[in-house]
């Protein structure tokens, strides 16, 4: 009996210095399982008038409305729930930028309505020029910014048609003074037929048709993260990268071979682990970052929301029962934990 209390007491000491150990190098955010918590959703998307309608499940109709009410807990600590007045005060008269496609959008939107239900009194505006919508919570003097740029480097029109450029990013001019970055991109690099927003890509001086679309990306990320290293003073700028945001549209991935796509999913897997493991590109984008040479912080949400196979709008989104979006998620919903794990961030 004395060696097994021993060896007992061993694992036990051992385990608890692993934990020390792992507490003192810092929390691993992203790691974690799913569980039920009825003091959630942070907010009632009814009390936000500006969600866009894609993103309103609610308003949309989707009678289950568990999806909203769970919260992410890390293995090996406890995340600090989101405090709206604090988020204000502490980024008083700051200029925070998403910069991607629309799961950019979709997190811009989840903020916006996170910190209005804090302050619904408070006076805000709400203006877009170009492609960059900006929304004010003018008491606080706080700027939230969407910069629509679906894959970072730019897109030029020439008289062979619209060329993607993955050595260029012209648009940086206008991230360049902001005091966060939210970057993001993946999503649009698939797309092929007249959903695809460009003709031809060109790197240096070839100029082809077409090309592995992975590779693409990866050139691209290299592209945006010698911008990072040569462009941004990261003692006055936090540079985040939003990570890869999962779809599902494949059953077989979560353990059910007879579901075609997220329709009629009200539970989560509550994790810590997805079945289907994690999407090649997700290995693409942290080669991408580990080579940049600037302090860049992965929002790593990837695992946490394969987990999410119930947060999507499903036939409750823009396209209604004629279009299934298993892409993009429902406010509230999925992406206000992206932005509590910023939050935690921020106040470390």
């Amino acid at each position: 009996m004395g060696s097994r209390d021993n060896a007992i007491s061993y694992g036990s000491a051992l385990v608890l210095s692993l934990l020390l150990l792992h507490e003192a190098e810092g929390c691993d955010k992203f790691t974690g399982r799913w569980v039920k918590d009825d003091s959630y959703p942070l907010y009632d998307p009814s009390t936000c008038p500006f969600i866009r309608r894609e993103f309103g499940c609610k308003k949309n109709g989707r009678p289950d409305l568990d999806y909203s009410t769970f919260r992410w807990q890390p293995l090996s600590c406890k995340l600090a729930r989101f405090n709206g007045v604090d988020f204000l005060k502490k980024n008083k008269g700051k200029k925070i930028m998403f910069v991607g496609d629309s799961l950019s959008l979709n997190q811009w939107q989840s903020l916006t309505c996170m910190l209005h239900s804090s302050v619904p009194n408070s006076s805000y505006t709400l203006t877009t020029q170009g492609s960059i919508s900006t929304f004010t919570f003018q008491e606080y003097g706080l700027e939230l910014k969407l910069d629509r740029n679906v894959y970072l480097v730019d897109i030029v029109r020439e008289k062979i048609g619209r060329v993607l450029k993955l050595d260029s990013i012209n648009d940086g001019k206008n991230w360049s003074e902001m005091d966060t970055l939210i970057f993001n991109t993946w999503h649009w690099w698939s797309r092929r037929g007249p959903a695809q927003p460009w003709d031809y890509i060109q790197i240096g001086t070839n100029v082809t048709k077409d090309m592995d679309r992975v590779a693409a990306f990866e050139i691209a990320l290299g592209t945006w993260g010698k911008w990072v290293d040569t462009v941004v003073d990261t003692k006055k700028t936090r540079v985040f990268f939003q990570g890869i945001s999962p779809s599902h549209y494949k059953g077989v991935l979560w353990g059910e071979p007879a579901a075609k796509n997220c329709v009629g999913q009200k539970e989560p897997l509550l994790g810590p682990n997805y079945p289907g493991g994690l999407p090649a590109e997700v290995g693409v984008l942290k080669r991408a970052l580990g080579k940049i040479s600037k302090p860049v912080t992965l929002l790593d949400i990837t695992m946490l929301s394969l987990l999410r196979k119930d947060g999507h709008p499903s036939v409750y989104g823009l396209g209604g029962q004629k279009s299934c979006d298993c892409s993009h998620w429902c406010l509230s919903g999925v992406p206000d934990t992206w932005n509590e794990i910023l939050y935690n961030y921020m106040i470390e």
